[in-house]
């Protein structure tokens, strides 16, 4: 499976990985503030997502194996991995499959535990979008706002856009299957998964994604862990409140590097 990425600077290998129905691009803006850093930011499209090849099936242990085969493919190592909320449960899976390839971890608003499906509404409106006739990106924001009041959350999903031909926009990610396996996004890291190196939560203060009740299983899971929580922050925190997310993790960096 050969991932699409985007890459960004040089130096220690960085890895980001997107959230459900999202794309490496989410991320442009703090990736290219790492890279400043003197970090080689990969801005990774998981399987299914943005400019990554679709096929039927969705798993995180699939999803771990393809960074596990993109970081042999483009001979990283020792990485920093980052993912937020399905990208942390893909982030956890390569941690604590692949223990020897990761120097630190960071998981973004997500914890080790299931979540029940919660994406219908947004699964109905992408879907209305994927049957309708769409000659531009404000229509279609038109359309989405019927089924998701929030602007933000609107701009994030129609970066999936793109021009299929000319006066025809269509969605990037493999929506059919995403809607087929969205139990399986919510899906519990095994009991027996650990990673015992460093590792970061992040969590949005406005969030229910991590509970205090949630820490004693982030614990058993990663036993060299942190949790930080954002104030002001739901669950895209690195997108509302990016200063702090960007200090927060580079003092972990930092702290461990």
């Amino acid at each position: 499976m050969k991932l699409y990425s985007k890459i960004i600077g040089k130096g220690k290998p960085f890895i980001i990985l997107h959230g459900f129905l999202g794309m490496g691009d989410n991320w442009k803006t703090l990736g290219k503030e790492f890279s400043e850093k003197g970090f080689e930011v990969h801005l990774v499209d998981q399987r299914n997502h943005g400019r990554s090849p679709h096929t039927e099936d969705f798993s995180y242990e699939l999803m771990a194996k393809d960074i596990k085969e993109y970081c042999e493919d483009k001979n990283l190592e020792d990485i920093v991995l980052l993912g937020h909320s399905m990208g942390g449960k893909t982030a956890m899976k390569v941690a604590t499959s692949y223990p020897d390839l990761v120097h630190s971890l960071i998981v973004v608003d997500i914890a080790p535990k299931y979540y029940e499906p919660h994406h219908q509404a947004i699964l109905e409106g992408l879907t209305m979008l994927q049957n309708a006739d769409l000659d531009s990106r404000g229509l279609a924001d038109e359309k989405l706002e019927e089924y998701i009041p929030e602007w933000g959350v609107r701009q994030f999903l129609l970066k999936n856009l793109y021009w299929k031909e000319k006066g025809k926009l269509a969605l990037r990610m493999n929506l059919d299957v995403l809607k087929e396996k969205v139990e399986s996004v919510g899906k519990a890291l095994n009991e027996e998964d650990t990673f015992a190196k460093d590792t970061l939560f992040v969590s949005g203060g406005n969030s229910n994604y991590i509970r205090k009740e949630d820490r004693e299983l982030i614990k058993a899971h990663f036993p060299k862990s942190n949790t930080v929580t954002i104030k002001g922050a739901g669950h895209w925190v690195h997108a509302e409140k990016s200063d702090d997310f960007f200090q927060i993790v580079m003092i972990f960096i930092d702290k461990f590097s």
